[in-house]
């Protein structure tokens, strides 16, 4: 891994490696511009780089206006940005990020982001673990789909979308119909079906398409569920994670 043999030289592979994990780890009580000075120097930079890559390093994340407030006054949106500001300290060609939004509230979710997709513009390698589905269709070039350790898909966004299939969506006439509605989706397209019930909607994931919209309508009209709308559109990543996970259960079971 850049260039060291993982096996052989771990530690010269660990210090070409930046790391922020899933909640912030900066220090309340110093100011930014501290925090990163001390990464730095932690790091065995001397005092001058290090006062410069601090600077720097802010400017970068637009934090410089709030360089000297300690981080325990930031927004949590503006303490994650330090995070990843720490994290390339050193300049590391690989950063790995663990559920870098994790309670973040929207704005300051969007806000780290934008600071992750220009690290990745910047051409340095991010790895990053998300349970928030949105978040790796949005900013993935690769997505790896894991369950109880085990790898069970890997690809692009549209090419783990195209490979699941179509999304089958019903929707129906009465609050009560929606259990029906959602034992007859399982029964046509064999995946967890997911519900909607202020929309009265039932959705699933269904790889083969027309084959599965034809066994739906046999099995709404089994179930007797009054169907105001049926059809197919494309498959969402949470689509594509539910019928992955739920497949290896059965297969596993």
């Amino acid at each position: 891994m850049n260039g060291w043999n993982v096996t052989a030289e771990p530690e010269k592979v660990r210090s070409t490696i930046g790391m922020a994990g899933q909640y912030s780890t900066v220090d309340a009580l110093l100011t930014g511009f501290e925090n990163l000075y001390l990464v730095a120097k932690l790091r065995g930079v001397g005092r001058r780089t290090a006062r410069r890559l601090a600077d720097d390093l802010l400017s970068r994340f637009r934090l410089t206006d709030v360089a000297g407030r300690p981080a325990g006054t930031y927004s949590g949106g503006m303490r994650r940005r330090l995070d990843l500001a720490a994290a390339l300290v050193g300049s590391p060609p690989l950063v790995v990020l663990d559920e870098p939004t994790t309670g973040l509230d929207p704005e300051s979710r969007l806000d780290t982001w934008e600071a992750v997709g220009e690290l990745a513009a910047d051409g340095i390698t991010v790895l990053l673990t998300t349970q928030y589905l949105e978040e790796a269709d949005r900013l993935a070039d690769r997505i790896t789909v894991i369950d109880r350790g085990q790898v069970v898909a890997e690809g692009t966004s549209d090419e783990l979308k195209a490979a699941a299939g179509n999304r089958l969506v019903v929707c129906v006439a009465e609050d009560h119909q929606l259990d029906a509605a959602a034992r007859a989706a399982h029964r046509a397209t064999g995946a967890v079906p997911t519900v909607d019930r202020r929309a009265r909607r039932v959705e699933a994931a269904a790889a083969d398409g027309r084959a599965a919209l034809g066994r739906a309508l046999t099995a709404l009209e089994g179930e007797r569920v009054e169907v105001l709308e049926i059809g197919l559109s494309r498959c969402t990543l949470d689509d594509v994670f539910l019928g992955l996970t739920s497949r290896a259960r059965r297969e596993a079971a």
